[in-house]
């Protein structure tokens, strides 16, 4: 039998960083800048992932879970996919001499900001958990990179003691936009955060607009993340339409309706509407402006969650397991969730419709399907325009569009005005 040679970690980046250059390349996507190429060759992610294959360490699209919480086992700290690193780097436009806050603390992404802003720059890494700033620190020390702050801080605050900052990187999902972050930024500074829109997480890229307090979006990318611990963490209502053991159906209505839980449940047990919208896709078409054009223009808006079993009984049809577009009614008595099917006729193309529940199933189905038509007619593959302004802005004053609004402040989506073709990737 011919003997194969181990791989090393040195030609996994080198690979890692080929199939990435490679798939981005095949879906017509902005590639990574020299620097930020440079940074991913150089820095051995092996470092921060100790004790895993390198098939795992290196896969582009793999986050690794480092921490989860005993008791229920949600993650609460994971070095994330070098493929969302890429995108986030990229979007921070990082510099030689750049001050840099990292919120949450991997060991990984601190490294990489290091060899990007160069001996004459400043890296702050700080997390809420000792247990994680530790495991960080020792990461960096056995690989030897130094030249890295690391700190015990809750993020809301971001971290005044080695602040104005040029850059601020958040690495957990944030419900809103802190004071703290406005304030420790130097004039013409850039913050990249994955925030939550209505329960979608969206790595927002965020310039100073006119007006103290005032932040623009420059670009939305999709991303998933663990949510921000501490002062800013923030848990949607989640009630469930099916309580069975393995079977759970569930709502997540962050930012959305107040909601019958009693006629909803009802409503699932009711037989099923199915219309379709003729607003088809092919396989490796983005969709994901779809999710967030339909967060923004229906008010009854929700994401439908189930466990794997209850498809298997047939209680729905297939979903996104972890949060399905939904619309309530607006007498709460029926919902309609998206589905999907093959297309007639075209190979490699699928079909969006809607499966409604409830006394007017029939109607909100429908209203979904209108909504996904919208979509394809005149949003697809666009991007909201985004401001975030301060919860003290007078309704009035606020632009046009959904208005979210949060602890400190309003997040404003319009679908009239969006962003450029440059940045909806």
């Amino acid at each position: 039998m011919p003997s194969h040679t181990p791989i090393t970690p040195e030609q996994a980046r080198q690979s890692m960083v080929e199939d990435l250059i490679r798939e981005r390349v095949g879906l017509g996507m902005e590639l990574p800048s020299p620097r930020v190429e440079s940074a991913l060759r150089s820095v051995p992610r092996d470092a921060f992932l100790p004790g895993l294959p390198l098939t795992e360490v290196y896969d582009q699209h793999q986050a690794v879970v480092t921490k989860c919480d005993p008791e229920t086992d949600v993650a609460l700290s994971s070095v994330s996919a070098p493929s969302i690193i890429a995108t986030m780097l990229q979007r921070a436009d990082l510099r030689p001499g750049h001050r840099v806050l990292e919120i949450g603390s991997g060991g990984y992404n601190a490294a990489l900001i290091r060899h990007l802003v160069g001996e004459r720059g400043q890296v702050t890494s700080i997390d809420i958990d000792p247990e994680v700033v530790d495991r960080a620190t020792r990461c960096l020390k056995e690989a030897g990179l130094e030249g890295i702050h690391l700190a015990v801080a809750d993020g809301e605050h971001g971290y005044p003691d080695r602040a104005p900052y040029d850059r601020v990187i958040a690495t957990a999902g944030a419900w809103d936009f802190p004071p703290a972050w406005d304030a420790q930024v130097a004039p013409g500074g850039r913050v990249v955060v994955p925030m939550r829109v209505r329960g979608l997480t969206r790595c927002l890229t965020l310039e100073r607009g006119a007006g103290a307090g005032r932040w623009r979006c420059v670009a939305v990318d999709v991303c998933g993340f663990v949510r921000m611990q501490g002062a800013g963490e923030h848990w949607e209502p989640m009630p469930l339409l099916h309580e069975a053991e393995g079977r759970q159906v569930g709502l997540r209505l962050e930012d959305g309706p107040s909601v019958d839980v009693g006629a909803l449940r009802a409503a699932l047990a009711q037989d099923p509407v199915v219309l379709w919208s003729s607003t088809c896709v092919g396989g490796m078409e983005p969709t994901d402006s779809q999710d967030l054009y339909m967060a923004c223009a229906a008010d009854g808006w929700a994401l439908l969650t189930a466990q794997r079993g209850a498809v298997e009984a047939g209680i729905l049809r297939p979903v996104v397991l972890s949060g399905t577009p939904a619309v309530i009614s607006d007498d709460g008595t029926s919902f309609a969730y998206r589905c999907i099917r093959g297309s007639d006729g075209t190979e490699d193309a699928y079909e969006f419709g809607a499966v409604g529940h409830g006394p007017r199933a029939r109607h909100v189905a429908h209203a979904m399907v209108e909504l996904i038509s919208d979509w394809g007619r005149h949003h697809r593959g666009r991007r909201p325009k985004i401001d975030i302004l301060p919860a003290s802005t007078p309704r009035e004053a606020l632009p046009s569009g959904r208005v979210l609004t949060k602890r400190h402040t309003h997040t404003v989506l319009n679908w009239t005005d969006t962003l450029g073709e440059k940045e909806r990737h």
